[in-house]
This record gives C-alpha cells, structure tokens and sequence, in this order.
C-alpha cells in the first residue's frame, strides 16, 4: 500500500526546534523528489522545500532559509525536515510529497495526510 506518513508535529515556544519525519512505503522513494509542504488557516498551501532523489540538492523557500534544514535517509525510506528557529508564522499542517515529475517537486504525485506545528508561547 502506498503511504506517505508525516510525523513529529506538535507545539513549541517561539525559538524552539522541531524535527518532522515523512516515511514513505509502496513505491520505489529512492526516485522520487520529496517536497515538504504547509498550510496556514485561511492561507494557501506554500512549498517549504524540496529534496532531490539523492538528497544532494534542497531548495527552500526564502521564509525558512537558514532556520529550516531537509535531509533524507533512502535505506530507511525516509526523509527528515529540522525546523529550528521557530516562529508563530511557522504554524500550520505540514505535508510531505513526493514528485517524480518536476525539479521542484511542483507536480507531486503522492501526498500524506499531514502533520500540526504550532509555535506559540
């Protein structure tokens, strides 16, 4: 069965860390881009960042450059998102995805049901 299973959500103080696991089963992962995704009540999903098949390239949107990190294990069907740094506007439901199609994982094809941060003191 092909899954996409967010974890390691919660609440934190301004400031504090975070680290969010996304495992992936059913599918070949290890070809896939893996984007990570959120969404804030009454705003639009935004792309957080995206990892490529080999984890040797991530791109991140501008907001989390420098406080946010991505990494992947592909023995463990794995990919990881260390949020450090955090803020109150970090607060929404983060989803991973996976894209075989585009560069920027602009085009996923598989999406999991998503995980709640919430910075707040």
């Amino acid at each position: 069965q092909l899954q996409l299973v967010e974890s390691g959500g919660g609440l934190v103080q301004p400031g504090g860390s975070l680290r969010l696991s996304c495992a992936a089963s059913g599918f070949a992962f290890r070809y896939y881009r893996i984007g990570w995704f959120r969404q804030a009540p009454g705003k639009e999903r935004e792309g957080v960042s995206c990892i490529s098949s080999s984890g040797g390239v991530t791109n991140y949107a501008d907001s989390v450059k420098g406080r946010f990190t991505a990494s992947r294990d592909n023995a463990k069907n794995t990919v990881y998102l260390q949020m450090n740094s955090l803020k109150p506007e970090d607060t929404a439901v983060y989803y991973c995805a996976a894209d075989s199609r585009s560069a920027m994982c602009l085009m996923p094809d598989y999406w999991g049901q998503g995980t709640q941060v919430t910075v707040s003191s």
